[in-house]
């Protein structure tokens, strides 16, 4: 068999990770050291994000995916303001009637989406609103290995955060 194994996946959501809310305003810096800056037009809640992210994604060993609600727009706002590059993107399905037994039973709709997606490879998916619901029917629908990551969403994203992500990502190998 030639070639090298496909690396593991980051799946990445935006609110909450990347732009802390939910704390005080005031709590919030505005990095006005992002690569890009703002237009007068943009989501003034873009100057939570801190540029220190896109160097510390792109050295996990893994390939970074947008899988938030922002979709496209990641690549168009958050992506340049912080040093990544055009990254791939979860295109959410339309509701169906299994997102609403999903949510009485408590997943989350990324949930389902994210595992096919990620076709058996190894990933991480870091959100704020991951519960032990998500991570049961992960384990018990997806073969291979999977770290469901949560996030403070007054936080974001942590050193602890990247630590831990980076050290289950580093056991694979």
């Amino acid at each position: 068999m030639t070639g090298s194994p496909q690396r593991p996946l980051l799946f990445l959501d935006v609110d909450g990770p990347l732009i802390p809310f939910g704390a005080a305003p005031e709590q919030y810096p505005a990095h006005a050291d992002c690569l890009e800056p703002l237009d007068a037009d943009a989501n003034p809640l873009l100057a939570r994000l801190d540029p220190e992210h896109g160097p510390r994604l792109a050295a996990l060993p893994c390939e970074v995916v947008w899988a938030t609600t922002w979709m496209a727009d990641a690549n168009e706002c958050i992506a340049p303001r912080i040093g990544l590059p055009q990254l791939p993107v979860v295109v959410w399905p339309e509701p169906s009637d299994i997102d609403e037994q999903d949510e009485r039973n408590g997943l989350h709709w990324k949930t389902r989406t994210l595992v096919e997606w990620a076709a058996g490879r190894p990933f991480v998916w870091v959100d704020d609103e991951i519960t032990d619901t998500d991570r049961a029917w992960v384990a018990a629908h997806h073969p291979a290995n999977a770290l469901l990551h949560r996030v403070d969403p007054r936080r974001g994203l942590t050193d602890h955060d990247y630590a831990a992500i980076g050290s289950w990502l580093r056991r694979l190998f």
